[in-house]
């Protein structure tokens, strides 16, 4: 009776002789792109707080548009500055200082 693996290993060596035989190539997709996390667990505690920030979102990324700085920001909305900084990282606009 042949090997389980190796009957696998050969089915797959096969496939790939197909694809690249075909004249295809192998794509590179950026990380976030998929909209799939790596190491996350989608509680519901961090959807809130994720709902939470993106509340918050808009008038940070207004003020950050018009040149406040990070501190001059997050002092606006009143809100921590780590928190700023993480919902700029998250909605993609800097602020002023960075």
């Amino acid at each position: 009776m042949p090997n389980p693996r190796d009957q696998l290993i050969d089915n797959l060596n096969q496939q790939l002789d197909q694809f690249f035989g075909a004249g295809k190539q192998v794509q590179h997709v950026e990380p976030g792109v998929t909209g799939e996390r790596e190491l996350t667990f989608g509680t519901a505690h961090g959807r809130k707080l994720r709902a939470e920030r993106d509340k918050l979102a808009p008038a940070l990324k207004s003020l950050a548009e018009n040149g406040a700085t990070l501190y001059q920001a997050a002092t606006e909305v009143g809100i921590d500055h780590k928190r700023a900084k993480l919902i700029a990282r998250e909605n993609d606009f800097t602020y002023a200082d960075s």
